[in-house]
């Protein structure tokens, strides 16, 4: 099997993974969504604790690159909290198309903060794909936009943590991120467990343990996925969730989503996969110029 076929298939079963959290947490019910952002990260902590003892490498990190582990933790952090609250009160494929709009969003910050040029088609590929999101938020004034607004703010942040991702690149391994990220987390998050703790039943804490279990499949999924072809080549597949999304919100929850919403799903994922065939097109131009040019 090809590099780029692992790549993918580690890509489906990380969207799937990241599917199945997303359901777990609304399964969970009425619990508050700090406290569910919590265990889910406990979880994720405890497991690539053991990645870190098995490959005794540094739980956390290299002292030049704490002020990018920080940032990235709490950064991503937010986004967790933003995305659980619009999984609690949006059809489940809704926040999770919202939240997808993060790598149109990491075009703008890379422009900003890594001073890397953004190309003509990724502009018109953002713009198209914010004329999508309009479709699926529905802009009103009201309290009805409330966790819209939400999805798209756990797209920014994520966008955010993903881009200080960029800046760390292979300065560590990927099992320290994610247990940095998981622990700084929980820890910061466990005051206010404690203070607003709602109790739970056992059912809710299987629920949001089995989502901490299936966020780590994701995230270890897509970082392994990005190890064995880049991201240009595969990260389309990564809207699978989406659909993954979509027939758990019919199955379990019974909820469908509106025309507008469906519409603007495909106008998010054609832009993406404009910018997918783009990108390939022009890593292969650059790689025939580099070899005419020796």
């Amino acid at each position: 099997m090809s590099d780029r076929n692992k790549g993918i298939i580690l890509l489906l079963i990380s969207s799937f993974g990241f599917a199945m959290m997303a359901a777990f947490v609304k399964l969970s019910g009425d619990v508050p969504t700090i406290q569910k952002t919590m265990f889910r990260n406990a979880v994720s902590a405890i497991i690539s604790f053991g990645f870190v003892m098995y490959y005794k490498e540094r739980l956390f990190g290299k002292k030049e690159n704490q002020k990018f582990l920080l940032l990235r933790s709490a950064l991503g952090t937010l986004g967790i909290i933003f995305y659980f609250y619009a999984i609690d009160h949006l059809v489940l494929s809704d926040a999770d198309m919202l939240n997808k709009l993060s790598p149109f969003l990491l075009i703008i910050f890379s422009a900003i903060f890594l001073k890397e040029k953004a190309k003509l088609f990724q502009i018109s590929a953002i713009i198209i794909a914010f004329v999508g999101t309009l479709l699926i938020i529905k802009p009103q004034f009201s309290v009805e936009t409330i966790p819209y607004i939400s999805g798209l703010l756990s797209a920014i942040f994520a966008a955010g943590a993903y881009t200080v991702l960029r800046v760390l690149g292979q300065r560590e391994k990927f099992y320290t991120v994610v247990f940095y990220f998981s622990f700084f987390s929980t820890v910061v998050l466990l005051p206010f467990v404690i203070m607003f703790y709602e109790p739970m039943e056992t059912r809710q804490l299987i629920y949001l343990l089995l989502a901490g279990v299936f966020a780590t499949l994701g995230q270890f999924g897509l970082t392994i996925a990005y190890k064995f072809a880049p991201a240009r080549e595969i990260s389309i597949f990564f809207y699978s969730t989406v659909v993954y999304s979509a027939l758990i919100s019919i199955v379990l929850f019974g909820q469908i989503p509106d025309a507008w919403s469906i519409l603007g799903y495909v106008i998010i994922f054609s832009a993406s996969f404009y910018m997918f065939m783009r990108n390939n097109r022009e890593a292969k131009f650059e790689k025939r110029e580099l070899q005419t040019s020796n």
